[in-house]
């Protein structure tokens, strides 16, 4: 396994994250102990779950199976989306993210959590009172690094301002969407993460699903979220996705490539992305995901990948700045 540095924090964090959405879920106990065991004889030492994940479930067999290795796994989680029908269990205020935080070490059994991402933007909160609360968690040692997931740039950007300003402990590390039919990262908050030395670890390599080689424009499995759950079902419910997933399975089938390994090395190619997150309901289908370290994609044949899905337009209307030519006086200006 090799191993990256998140940006600024010098952590060392593997190629690859696991992702825990599924433990006490699609995978009980046993099962997310044999995910857990063959990550960890993979070399992946980042685990990533959140407070909300099969109602706190996830927080706490990660906990068990952690427990005799707590001080060589990164550990993450999150805060922000309800817990329950408690209006003020949720969201990002001091009250929620102070009571958040304890709950999930707890069911985590360990006294910090490497790096806490808010998982949702809250408007109802001022984004400087959330900042000060992360903050003070960081001074009490109970999170190291704050950081943030599913905000836009400009919300990043706008936080990153704050903290300097005011003198407070700054996001670490970004938690986007990103995958070869959900590109818009690409736009700004990777150049963002990029120029602040972020690090970045993406969600949903696979497209929900689509890129797993079971989807096309009339194909369909019986069963899976993208035929049962309804948020995945609105996320990639456009006909074009279905026609990226169909070209990009007989890519991979030309190149003689599992389409999971292609799709998380597709994703790993990306330079500015410390790793991605994967998942997983069983180990057999852990398997194809970690393939992706023995892959070596150069940029040609992820150009190649790329030119499969729609690329996401430039920031702004100046088409000429993408190519780094400008006009001025009819003369071409660099």
């Amino acid at each position: 396994m090799e191993y990256k540095t998140l940006g600024r924090t010098g952590v060392q964090v593997s190629r690859l994250c696991m992702g825990t959405m599924t433990f006490g879920r699609e995978a009980d106990m046993a099962t997310s102990a044999a995910i857990f065991n063959r990550c960890r004889d993979a070399g992946i030492n980042f685990f990533d779950t959140a407070n909300v994940y099969a109602g706190g479930r996830s927080e706490e067999i990660l906990g068990q199976l952690m427990a005799d290795c707590r001080d060589e796994i990164v550990l993450t989680s999150k805060v922000a989306i309800a817990t329950g029908p408690d209006p003020n269990a949720r969201g990002l205020s001091r009250r929620n993210i102070t009571r958040a935080v304890e709950d999930s070490l707890r069911r985590l059994g360990t006294d910090r959590l490497d790096f806490y991402f808010l998982h949702v933007f809250d408007a109802a909160t001022p984004i400087d009172q959330t900042l000060r609360a992360l903050d003070d968690l960081v001074h009490q040692g109970k999170i190291l690094y704050p950081a943030v997931s599913n905000w836009s740039a400009w919300q990043i950007a706008t936080a990153l301002g704050i903290s300097i300003h005011q003198g407070l402990a700054c996001f670490e590390c970004v938690q986007p969407m990103y995958s070869l039919v959900k590109r818009q990262a690409e736009v700004e908050i990777l150049p963002l993460a990029e120029a602040e030395n972020l690090g970045v670890i993406t969600y949903s390599p696979l497209g929900g699903g689509l890129l797993t080689g079971k989807f096309g424009t009339d194909r369909r499995p019986e069963s899976g979220r993208l035929v049962e759950d309804q948020m995945y079902m609105r996320r990639y419910g456009a006909p074009s996705d279905y026609e990226i997933a169909e070209q990009f399975t007989a890519h991979a089938a030309s190149r003689g490539v599992h389409p999971v390994s292609l799709a998380v090395a597709w994703v790993m190619a990306n330079p500015a992305i410390t790793a991605p997150i994967v998942g997983a309901r069983n180990v057999e289908q852990l398997e194809p995901s970690l393939s992706a370290l023995d892959l070596e994609i150069t940029p040609e044949w992820r150009s190649e990948i790329s030119a499969l899905s729609i690329e996401p337009p430039s920031p702004t209307d100046r088409s000429e700045e993408k190519t780094g030519v400008f006009y001025a006086g009819g003369e071409a200006k660099h």
